[in-house]
């Protein structure tokens, strides 16, 4: 801090107190550098959030399934369900309603996928969701689906009980 004099009117002499510009400088740099690591937190922070908020819907819409096979003893067909638009509900012809509005992925980038394993005669489903935390502790990159949009495959699944991600 550098001591300013200012000479006033009639000879008194007033001193000031000031910063140089080098302090200032400096100030400000490390209030950049506080700032730049409080976003990109937000932004980890956010990207987390989105991924909770796919696993949830993932499970949900699982927990709907079961509910639609403990009634028919089969999964709907895919063309029953669309996950893409996330404004339909998920009923049967008889009006029974498993989802209200069923879910559409946090990102605009991505989409939700459900499929009838072939061959299964609807016995057995797979729901599968694109994670962005590449560190993600259930990231499952076996996965070959691509249909989740963004670059590269899908990297999270729920299935039924009897089968896997990667059938």
């Amino acid at each position: 801090m550098a001591t300013l004099y200012v000479i006033m009117e009639g000879g008194a002499v007033n001193m000031k107190k000031a910063f140089t510009l080098v302090e200032l400088l400096v100030v400000m740099a490390i209030i950049g550098v506080l700032a730049s690591l409080a976003v990109g937190s937000f932004r980890t922070a956010q990207m987390r959030g989105r991924d909770a908020q796919r696993k949830s819907d993932l499970k949900q819409i699982s927990h709907a399934l079961e509910l639609f096979y403990s009634d028919y003893h089969k999964y709907p067909n895919v063309d029953e369900i669309d996950l893409i638009s996330g404004t339909d509900e998920f009923s049967d012809s008889k009006g029974t309603i498993y989802f209200k509005i069923l879910p559409k992925d946090p990102s605009s980038n991505f989409n939700y996928v459900y499929q009838v394993v072939a061959g299964s005669l609807n016995q057995k489903y797979q729901l599968f969701a694109k994670l962005e935390n590449s560190q993600d502790r259930n990231l499952d990159l076996t996965i070959t689906n691509s249909g989740c949009g963004g670059t590269g495959n899908c990297n999270f699944s729920v299935t039924s009980a009897n089968t896997n991600a990667s059938e």
